[in-house]
């Protein structure tokens, strides 16, 4: 399966790390005695500015679940369609040509689902097949990017779109803050991204194999957690030592069926969680110390935007020259590690 175009989409409104520990000092600080001690982690998370969907003024005041959702749809739609066009001009194709999109999204609820919204706005067939997914979150890049191959390979020279949407800013909690909270407000951002598939042509990199592996008993790990106000976040403490101790066991076992080791590997092309994810990923890995740049870059310009995430670090090692194998990879809810083969077209 071909990528014929990708494209990264930020959201409107820059924040820097020392803005959102100012406000998050000014939000949550009076409700949780233990900020200050926990504060570090602003300075720790590798992040030095992040996109958000709404002014930061927004989040200054309490909000209801049907405003975050309001605001979810508003941003997230106009991002979607933003992403959308620029992917389908890129691989110089019109809407009308796609066959099907594949949506991905976790960090808010639209039903109809985002791609039946964009029809309004852009002229995609009517007879043109929708696949929302909701649930995968930070693994959505990996995981969408592997189903949406798959559907693309099930009808040769169709035309798949891709479109994922996160705004991770919208989960938000000032009252009755936990250390997941002040955790995820120092690492999380928004952001979009798009891409066309097809079977039988050549894009700039071939999809050749994808894999995953969820582990038993992991469901308090990662994930959201239902409130009044919205979704909560569940966010553990140990998924960087998790990642250290697990993943070159999985990486080997997700590579084995398509004949490949970790040694054949040129570049691990991987989501940046945070920091010490990326740290412990070069461990487990055997990668040298540093070796994960790009996925630091693109924390640091604007972190951890969940699914998108991934797609921005591929980006930016399509730029530089893709080598001739590489593997993504991203861990999410589940707790579950997705992976995906790509080589390079001649």
């Amino acid at each position: 399966m071909s990528i014929l175009s990708l494209v990264t989409e930020t959201a409107p409104h820059r924040l820097s790390q020392m803005e959102a520990l100012d406000t998050a000092r000014a939000l949550i600080a009076g409700n949780f005695s233990d900020f200050e001690r926990l504060s570090a982690v602003y300075a720790n998370a590798g992040v030095a500015f992040r996109q958000l969907a709404m002014p930061v003024d927004w989040y200054r005041s309490p909000r209801s679940f049907p405003e975050r959702t309001a605001a979810y749809l508003d941003v997230a739609l106009d991002m979607f369609v933003a992403a959308a066009q620029k992917a389908i001009a890129q691989a110089d194709l019109r809407p009308q040509q796609v066959d099907m999109i594949v949506t991905v999204s976790s960090t808010g609820i639209a039903t109809p689902s985002l791609e039946a919204r964009a029809m309004a706005r852009l002229p995609f067939r009517n007879d043109v097949h929708r696949v929302p997914i909701f649930g995968l979150g930070c693994a959505g890049g990996a995981t969408g990017l592997g189903l949406a191959s798959r559907l693309a390979r099930a009808t040769p020279g169709s035309t798949v779109l891709l479109v994922t949407v996160e705004l991770c800013s919208l989960a938000l909690r000032t009252d009755n803050a936990d250390k997941a909270d002040i955790i995820s407000t120092a690492l999380f951002g928004d952001g979009a991204a798009a891409c066309i598939l097809r079977a039988g042509e050549d894009g700039f990199v071939q999809i050749t194999g994808s894999a995953e592996k969820t582990w038993s008993d992991t469901l308090d790990i990662m994930g959201w957690r239902a409130e009044p106000t919205g979704l909560g976040v569940v966010l553990n403490r140990a998924i960087p030592a998790f990642a250290r101790r697990e993943m070159r066991q999985a990486m080997t076992e997700m590579l084995a069926p398509q004949g490949l080791g970790i040694d054949d590997v040129d570049q691990f092309i991987c989501h940046p969680g945070g920091a010490k994810v990326v740290d412990a990923l070069e461990g487990a890995l055997s990668l040298n110390q540093g070796a994960l740049v790009n996925e630091r870059t693109i924390l640091r310009d604007h972190g951890n935007m969940s699914a998108p995430t991934l797609f921005f670090v591929l980006d930016r090692y399509r730029q530089a020259g893709l080598p001739p194998l590489s593997v993504l990879n991203a861990l999410g809810p589940g707790f579950t590690a997705s992976s995906l083969t790509l080589r390079c077209a001649a």
